[in-house]
């Protein structure tokens, strides 16, 4: 072969090759639009209309915006859901709370009923006390003779009424009231 035609040749299969590629490059593209859903008017298919094309489109639009109401529609559920649960939520935490402030109402009282029980008992036992001292210096007084002498520091006397009948003493009521208490 002479070397033009080698040429002619080569060149012919190079432009031939070229054409070749640029056709499968054009029918890659037409089914890489066709899966995404998108269609440009100067590709054609060969497995199809443009209006096939098009109503399959439609098609799949229609699904998409009924999957995404319905998926709206849930979640406008679960959120009316939840806000229903926070709602009983709070008036079950309101009730506990009127619950124990009604408790702490009640456990109040009862320690201020105590505390002045305790308080009232205590008044009773100090004059308890002094009267059980005062009966103890007579008892002593009495037994330690009838001296003129102020030898227990208070100052009685055999002429002291009290130690003439000393279980007038004894028959006094005792009295405490809750007036006296913070003595």
């Amino acid at each position: 072969m002479s070397p033009i035609l080698s040429e002619i040749f080569l060149s012919g299969f190079m432009i031939n090759s070229t054409f070749i590629r640029r056709t499968h490059l054009v029918q890659s593209f037409s089914v890489v639009f066709l899966y995404c859903g998108t269609s440009s008017g100067s590709l054609t298919t060969n497995s199809g209309s443009e209006g096939d094309l098009q109503a399959l489109m439609n098609e799949r639009k229609r699904k998409r915006m009924i999957s995404n109401r319905e998926s709206a529609r849930r979640s406008r559920m679960r959120k009316q859901k939840h806000l229903d649960d926070l709602q009983a939520q709070v008036t079950q935490l309101q009730n506990d709370n009127h619950q124990i402030l009604n408790q702490l109402n009640i456990t109040t009282q009862h320690y201020l009923n105590v505390e002045t029980e305790n308080s009232v008992l205590r008044a009773q036992a100090n004059e308890l006390s002094h009267r059980l001292q005062s009966l103890n210096e007579i008892i002593g007084f009495i037994n330690g003779g009838t001296s003129n002498s102020d030898a227990d520091g208070f100052g009685f006397t055999e002429t002291t009424d009290c130690f003439f009948n000393p279980l007038n003493y004894l028959n006094q009521p005792i009295m405490a009231s809750a007036y006296n208490v913070f003595e």
